[in-house]
């Protein structure tokens, strides 16, 4: 088993001048590399044996707005012969694709696919881009912090049309207010009245 110490070294004898940013935190290291060396470094770490980070664990995504390149694409890998992980950092906009690694690691095909579908990250190369967890017809990426919790639309099976339609939210003022007697929202008035019939004689706000 490598120690942080030691991952690190060899990640930078691997990497060279990839590696814009070596750190370690919580006893696990974070690599950050120029976007457009992310397959080669990737497949340098996979091949040279002082790394060995032969499985590609996951590929997600964090969204900062504020910034210019907004996303953070990170890649966690796994050796299993060093028992050590790696996290692999790049950053891109909404309009930059990122290459595939689909070449070095097939199963990145999936998350690449969650990553466009949930962030709107583009993979310039993968052969399969479409989306992978929301409905067809989905507008928007749901993961973007810029993208509302109730999102768009809603759907509902129409029996008059007998199909699924696609509707505008709708969220009633009038099914708002939480009156935390009953699990039944919108009911304030019906709740303190049986809340009142309940209560024993004596208790304030009861009349005997």
């Amino acid at each position: 088993m490598l120690s942080v110490e030691q991952i690190q070294d060899e990640v930078a004898r691997v990497l060279g001048d990839a590696a814009i940013d070596i750190t370690a935190e919580r006893g696990e290291v974070c690599v950050m590399i120029p976007r457009p060396r992310i397959a080669e470094a990737l497949q340098a770490l996979r091949d040279d044996a002082g790394t060995a980070m032969i499985q590609l664990v996951d590929i997600c995504g964090v969204d900062y707005p504020e910034r210019p390149e907004r996303f953070d694409v990170v890649y966690h890998l796994l050796s299993l012969r060093h028992n050590a992980r790696l996290r692999i950092k790049i950053q891109t906009d909404e309009a930059t694709p990122v290459p595939s690694v689909v070449g070095v690691h097939p199963c990145a095909g999936w998350f690449e696919r969650e990553a466009w579908d949930m962030y709107g990250i583009a993979f310039s190369g993968n052969p399969d881009l479409r989306r992978l967890l929301t409905d067809y017809g989905f507008e928007g990426h749901p993961l973007r912090k810029d993208f509302p919790l109730t999102g768009y639309v809603e759907m509902r099976y129409d029996n008059a049309e007998k199909r699924v339609v696609y509707e505008p939210v709708k969220l009633p003022q009038d099914f708002r207010n939480f009156d935390f007697l009953s699990p039944w929202e919108g009911m304030t008035d019906v709740n303190t009245r049986m809340a009142q019939e309940e209560k024993p004689a004596g208790v304030e706000g009861n009349k005997p």
